[in-house]
């Protein structure tokens, strides 16, 4: 029986469910870090410097992070296969190019000292951390390559058996370092580097199996549903059409931190926003990382005919209330004063800080499990470029609303932050509101 037959709430928490795990595992890795280095020498400032570093890998990484999505939605025979493999071979080299061309020091000074404002010592430790984390973009592209292939072949299992290897490297790596006093920044960005170089190749490993088999099945004729959903036969234009909004979404999405950095560097108590955000948002990406592991969850459940959409649609709704409800817990509870002191090893004037950001930041789990839902609905029927509208509206939105926070109300960076990324997801959401619900009624017509 396929999977998407007689689809139950406990058939989709099955597949969700080790997804889930692997994206609350790699959500754990965050304040695992900050842990480390908050209790190195200069807690303050390497926090900083690792902020701002991970920040820009961040965005030089976009453009494949989408590719978990692409093999989930396109690794349909041995041609798709060889197809979107090269895609992602050519797309790897060029995000390692631009890192490279950032590590230029007349490029990184203009870009990180004179346009940003970070301080020198700040700005020594966030350019050895970024050539520390060269490795981590081309890593990150091949192993959501293969774990696209794994979840379309229910295979989901896998996906977080190499997050457990990227996890203990985490936690071994960077207990290692942490023995030896190297700066907390780059124990951060080494760690890792390391653990995802491992978990690509654990990945790869875990997938040869599947890919051997689709090799060997040959090519799906054009005609068959199975071999492309969208009625075309995929080829290198075909990848691009489908994967540029994608990829321009992810870029815009994650380019935002760039600028959110640069806004804190001018805001009230500078670097003591810029060392606690990331505190606060690895607390945060905990419960948004429910949200992130369900868009390929409907990618690969939906079904043929979209009969399964109405319960996807409920086990969303319930899990956006429960990533409402335990973050507000801990964040007006004494909880809270736990985890930034005791877990994440915060000084009591930077915890002092955080409690504001982390209130204001509530709900955007439940926005980002809404925004999944509506990206993969749209990714189903192939129309990618609302998406990518959505996220340059939403980073527009954050833009506007820190340049107005900052500058003329001054208030404290990480506050403004936090009210940005609130109100900035709520803006996409809503965007992408009307184009959801009308893909949706045409899925009813067809029934």
């Amino acid at each position: 029986m396929r999977i998407t037959d007689n689809l139950s709430y406990r058939k989709i928490f099955i597949f969700w469910a080790p997804l889930a795990l692997t994206w609350l595992m790699m959500a754990a890795e965050q304040p695992f870090l900050v842990a480390v280095i908050a209790r190195l020498s200069d807690a303050k400032y390497n926090l900083a410097a690792f902020g701002i570093a991970f920040s820009f890998a961040l965005i030089i990484e976009a453009p494949v992070i989408m590719l978990m999505s692409a093999s989930t939605a396109l690794v349909t025979d041995r041609h798709a296969y060889r197809k979107l493999k090269r895609f992602t071979d050519i797309l790897n080299l060029s995000v390692v190019a631009v890192q490279l061309i950032l590590l230029i020091p007349p490029v990184f000074d203009f870009i990180v000292q004179d346009l940003m404002g970070v301080p020198d010592n700040v700005s020594r430790l966030t350019y050895i951390s970024l050539i520390l984390l060269l490795p981590w973009a081309p890593a990150i592209g091949y192993r959501r390559f293969y774990q696209g292939i794994l979840i379309r072949n229910n295979l989901t299992g896998r996906v977080t058996y190499g997050t457990v290897i990227r996890l203990s490297v985490i936690a071994i790596a960077g207990y290692g370092l942490y023995l030896t006093g190297t700066a907390g920044a780059y124990v951060g960005a080494a760690t890792l580097s390391i653990a995802v170089f491992l978990e690509a190749i654990a990945s790869w490993l875990m997938a040869r199996s599947t890919i051997r088999r689709i090799i060997n099945d040959g090519d799906f004729p054009v005609e068959d549903p199975r071999s492309n959903s969208h009625g075309e036969k995929i080829g290198y234009r075909f990848i691009a059409r489908f994967y540029t909004p994608l990829a321009l979404t992810s870029l815009l999405s994650l380019g935002v931190n760039p600028f959110v950095v640069f806004f804190l560097g001018r805001s009230h108590m500078a670097v003591e926003s810029l060392a606690v955000l990331p505190v606060v948002n690895s607390l945060v990406f905990i419960f948004r990382s429910m949200g992130l592991s369900y868009q390929e969850v409907l990618i690969a459940l939906v079904g043929d005919r979209k009969q399964n959409y109405p319960s996807l649609r409920k086990f969303a709704i319930t899990m956006g209330l429960i990533v409402t409800v335990i973050p507000a817990v801990i964040a007006f509870t004494p909880l809270a004063n736990i985890w930034f002191l005791k877990v994440s090893g915060l000084t009591p004037d930077l915890a002092a800080i955080a409690f504001t950001p982390l209130k204001l930041m509530l709900f955007l789990p439940a926005l980002s499990v809404l925004l999944s839902f509506q990206r993969s609905t749209l990714v189903i029927t192939g129309k990618t470029r609302p998406i990518s509208i959505a996220t340059g509206i939403e980073l527009l939105v954050i833009i506007g609303v820190l340049l107005i926070c900052v500058i003329p109300f001054g208030m404290i960076g990480a506050t403004a932050a936090a009210i940005a990324y609130t109100v900035g997801k709520s803006a996409s959401n809503l965007y992408l509101a009307p184009k959801q619900l009308s893909t949706v009624r045409s899925w009813r017509l067809s029934l």
